[in-house]
């Protein structure tokens, strides 16, 4: 600006504080921590994740596990989205951080919570007030996201009329046995499918398209659900999991485009969700 004169101390406290920015920058860590509480009379141990160099409150996002509980792959995706300046939490919707050997184990812990929704939507709503309760969230910035039995469990979370901002499902459930519920959706809906995924078949594909338009008839164009689905070519279940191995034949299976493409979309939406 012409005419503007800085002292010298002006100028050296000015390099100071950015030389200090840097050093806390990369000093800068992640923090992990197990948070033990409640729903009913379950003890639950979810897991919370949020780099310590962001200051004051920030968006927090709800991360729904997939059907082998709070495992290595879900601790590495909560990370992913501290390191983006979220706060992370993943709750413990099997309880006491319970991780069923697979296969047989998993999907009889995962048929209990999909054949009783109000009993899923009660440990989803239980780890959404720990998230919000974070001194480092703020409540009005609140988002969710899912990956396999964990799609369904924010679906249920968003269906049950849950504040919050956005919701984004990866290789998730759609199945819903009340989709008159899909009325009480607050938040944006972004679905991130495989397009030849044998565990959500187009037939689901179609009822969760019809249960959204369902939502929308006779409702004010401000007030309807704003949804999406992405449906990745080639895809098939659990294609951001690089455990699966890359056979699509066995009907789960690792894409790397599909997995780097679902990633930045849903960078995007939240981007676009929490800019004024």
């Amino acid at each position: 600006m012409a005419g503007l004169r800085l002292r010298p101390m002006t100028i050296v406290s000015a390099l100071a504080l950015v030389g200090v920015f840097q050093i806390c920058n990369a000093n800068a860590e992640i923090k992990t921590r197990t948070i033990e509480y409640k729903q009913g009379g379950a003890v639950l141990k979810g897991y919370l994740v949020y780099n310590d160099i962001a200051y004051g409150k920030r968006p927090g996002v709800l991360i729904g596990h997939t059907w082998s509980g709070i495992d290595q792959f879900i601790r590495d995706r909560a990370e992913a989205y501290a390191k983006l300046g979220y706060v992370a939490f993943v709750p413990d919707i099997y309880g006491d951080g319970k991780q069923p050997p697979q296969p047989t184990a998993t999907a009889a812990e995962m048929k209990k919570y999909m054949d009783d929704r109000a009993l899923l939507r009660a440990r989803a709503l239980a780890g959404l007030d720990i998230l919000r309760a974070q001194a480092t969230v703020d409540p009005a910035k609140l988002l969710a996201a899912g990956y396999c039995f964990g799609g369904a469990t924010v679906l249920e979370l968003a269906r049950s009329g849950a504040s919050l901002a956005g919701v984004v499902t990866f290789h998730g459930s759609l199945s819903n046995p009340t989709p008159e519920d899909a009325k009480n959706i607050k938040a944006r809906v972004l679905v991130l499918h495989g397009a030849d995924d044998p565990a959500v078949p187009p037939s689901e594909v179609a009822a969760f398209e019809k249960e959204m338009r369902d939502a929308n008839k006779g409702v004010a164009k401000d007030k309807q659900i704003d949804w999406q689905l992405v449906a990745y070519g080639n895809a098939v279940h659990s294609f951001t999991d690089r455990r699966a191995g890359d056979d699509n034949s066995k009907g789960a299976a690792y894409n790397d485009r599909a997995n780097r493409r679902s990633w930045s979309a849903m960078q995007a939406f939240f981007k676009e969700i929490m800019s004024p």
